[in-house]
This record gives structure tokens, C-alpha cells and sequence, in this order.
């Protein structure tokens, strides 16, 4: 893809590096890996403005993780030009938990040193909120601002309307557990691993405390899609956690409207 020709200024030493457009992920920005030179990196990440957008959240998360000291990129620059929010940050280590859909032991074993380690965080130092009731209230913002992609329902879902599974949603709310923080789209390409262990975590905007099965739900999910069915047991066992078919069901259906 061409370089964006809207570059704020400050940004502007960055295009006549090498860039790679980033397009896994179902994100509604635009991404690029930006080449340094001896292997260095930086992620560029640009949003059109936008009130629900997600980047001013993520830019605030990702602060706070960095005074958590937690595995995650650092804001290196942030600017709003006349239509889209911008960005900058520092690379991560490791590859992608999508790199590794040969070699199942790694995806475990840094799914669950990744949760783990971000669940141990102290959640009343979190200023932000992803339980049911804040998730739910977005979720309606989201489908009346027609940001709801009905054709990209998961395969059990499919067909339904937003408004059929926000109403399935507020019905069949499940027990929950304390509020610890959470990743919130705990997906494979979310999750970096290096030299077979977790390296950090990327795509950090809808980080908040939530129930432990908001991320358990979502990694169970691509742990199936990516390399097997048979490997959940183990993922939870690494972890710690029980299965929980009503929560498993009920954060994934959560997870449509994202």
C-alpha cells in the first residue's frame, strides 16, 4: 500500500523508510511496520477520528502498562492531524502466536504465561472499567453507530442480527468472578512469543478489568481455530482454569459485537 500522504509533519522523517503494511487483525486502523535498520522496528497505527474510536483508549493503556513495567509497546509519539489519530510505537520481540500454528507446545505455553503474568497485575490500580454492564452499553453504542459487522459472525452466529445477540447478551449473563485486568481480545495475533515463551502483547484498546473468562473465552477460541480443539485442555491446565462452557459461550457472543 502506498504510504498515507496525510502524515502529520512530525511524523514525516518516517517515509523514506522501508514500510510494511500490517493487515492480520480485524481492527478498523490502519498498520505498518516501519524499518529502522539492523532489525529495528517501529508500528505505526492510524485511526480516522472518530467517537467511538479505539486509539485514544489503546494510547492510555498503553501508558499505563508501561508504568506496570508489563511486556507491551511504548507510546513513542501520538498526533492528531485534520482527520485521523496517529499512533507511534515501539516494537515488540517475538513473532506472533499465528507463527507458531506448527508447533502447539508454544502456543500453550505462552498463552499461558501471557495471561497469567497480565492477570497478576493489581486491578485496583486500573483506571479502566470492561465489565459486562461498561461492555454492553458500547456494544449498543457501537450498533447504532453502525460499527457492528453482522456478515462476520462466527459460523454459530451467523445470520443473527446485532440487536438479536444484544438481547441473547443481557439474557443469558453469566456468574462472574472478581475483576481482575484483562486483555480483552486475547486473539493469536495479539500474543508475541521469542525463543518459545511469551514476549508480549499488542493491540492493547480494550484492556480493562473484567472477569478472568473475557480473555479465557477468547484464547480458548483461537487455541481451537488455530491449532486444535484437543489443546484447550491443556492451555487451561498451564493456566489454572476449569472449563466454563456458559462463559466460554457467553464472551465469545460478547466478543461479535467488537
Amino acid at each position: 500500500m502506498t504510504k498515507p500522504e496525510d502524515l502529520p509533519e512530525s511524523l514525516g522523517p518516517l517515509r523514506d523508510l522501508p514500510w510494511t503494511r500490517i493487515t492480520i487483525g480485524k481492527s478498523t486502523c490502519h498498520v505498518w511496520r516501519i524499518a529502522l535498520g539492523d532489525g529495528n522496528a517501529v508500528f505505526l497505527k492510524a485511526e480516522t477520528v472518530h467517537p467511538l474510536g479505539e486509539l485514544p483508549g489503546e494510547i492510555e493503556r498503553l501508558n499505563w502498562l508501561t508504568r506496570m513495567g508489563f511486556k507491551a509497546p511504548r507510546v513513542v509519539d501520538a498526533e492528531q492531524g485534520s482527520n485521523r489519530l496517529w499512533l507511534l510505537m515501539s516494537a515488540v520481540p517475538g513473532a506472533d502466536l499465528t507463527h507458531y500454528a506448527n508447533e502447539p507446545a508454544i502456543v500453550v505455553r505462552a498463552y499461558a504465561q501471557a495471561l497469567k503474568r497480565l492477570h497478576a497485575l493489581d486491578p485496583t490500580t486500573c483506571p479502566f472499567d470492561h465489565s459486562i454492564d461498561a461492555r454492553l452499553i458500547l456494544a449498543e453504542q457501537r450498533l447504532a453507530a453502525g460499527l457492528v459487522d453482522e456478515t462476520d459472525f462466527d459460523a454459530e452466529r451467523l445470520g443473527r442480527t446485532g440487536a438479536q445477540i444484544l438481547d441473547w447478551l443481557d439474557a443469558n449473563r453469566p456468574e462472574i468472578g472478581d475483576a481482575i485486568v484483562t486483555h480483552g481480545d486475547a486473539c493469536t495475533p495479539n500474543i508475541l512469543a521469542a525463543d518459545g515463551r511469551f514476549s508480549g502483547m499488542v493491540d492493547c484498546g480494550r484492556l480493562g478489568t473484567a472477569d478472568v473468562w473475557q480473555d479465557l473465552a477468547i484464547a480458548c477460541r483461537s487455541i481451537r481455530d488455530n491449532i486444535g480443539q484437543e489443546h484447550i485442555a491443556p492451555f487451561l491446565a498451564a493456566y489454572g482454569a476449569e472449563w466454563d462452557e456458559a462463559r466460554f459461550r457467553f464472551y465469545c457472543t460478547l466478543d461479535e459485537m467488537f
